[in-house]
């Protein structure tokens, strides 16, 4: 399920990952999808529209798979990997006094707004939306593809995410402000189960932890990263010092 998922974060699709999942809609079956069954499994009409058109451009290329699909059968576990990740949290301040104030489906067509925002931004830093967690995100800079510069590209990232989340069109809703956790480490990489596209991008390892713990830690429209990325970024950015992080 997992290149479904990174299919409909470049159509900035991405909050409705779950629900193909949940309907059991991978890439042997998504050229079969109509109207009628998007509108089944709630996706709202113009976004409808846009998947039903993606679907017909890959109808005219490969017949295989989208993009992202590959076709592999090595060893399951030969696919996982030990490299250095740095890994981004987000989180959206005050969201439970957000959805007591708004009616579901006005809350859902903001967090998918934002949704699309983390993916259009991230995608754009290099990085890989991994999963979306309620209102927060789960980002990867290194995984699938690492880059000399992946732990300078999550911050400006990161400071970047803030300032367009803040400036998203939500009618009468009140501005978005995040709290951004980004940390830098060894982890294991990939398919940890063996077999199953959903585990492709899995994590294992302290750096997730690490980097949700310091999203906790930020004030709202603020980025907090640890000593080994800041070690990392070199002059680039103006830093103030937190002191430890509580384990």
């Amino acid at each position: 399920m997992q290149q479904i998922a990174d299919w409909l974060n470049t159509l900035g699709l991405g909050q409705y990952a779950q629900r193909f999942a949940e309907n059991y809609i991978d890439a042997s079956v998504v050229r079969d999808l109509t109207d009628q069954d998007l509108e089944k499994i709630g996706i709202p009409l113009g976004h409808r529209k846009k998947l039903l058109r993606a679907i017909r451009e890959l109808a005219d290329t490969s017949p295989a798979a989208p993009p992202t699909a590959t076709a592999s059968k090595s060893a399951p576990h030969d696919s996982a990997e030990r490299r250095q990740l740095t890994v981004m949290f987000t989180d959206l301040v005050d969201s439970t006094a957000l959805s007591t104030r708004l009616d579901p489906e006005d809350l859902q067509e903001i967090i998918g707004a934002y949704h699309r925002c983390c993916a259009k931004v991230i995608t754009q830093s290099g990085g890989f939306v991994a999963k979306y967690l309620g209102d927060g995100a789960l980002a990867y800079f290194g995984s699938p593809q690492a880059h000399e510069d992946d732990a300078e590209q999550a911050v400006r990232a990161g400071l970047a995410l803030i300032e367009a989340v803040a400036k998203l069109d939500l009618g009468q809703a009140p501005s978005l402000h995040l709290r951004i956790g980004i940390a830098t480490g060894l982890v294991v990489v990939g398919d940890l189960i063996g077999g199953d596209a959903a585990h492709d991008n899995e994590v294992v390892g302290e750096t997730p932890n690490l980097a949700a713990r310091l999203q906790a830690l930020a004030e709202p429209n603020a980025v907090v990263t640890e000593g080994g990325t800041r070690r990392l970024l070199g002059g680039w950015f103006d830093y103030s010092d937190l002191g430890a992080v509580p384990v």
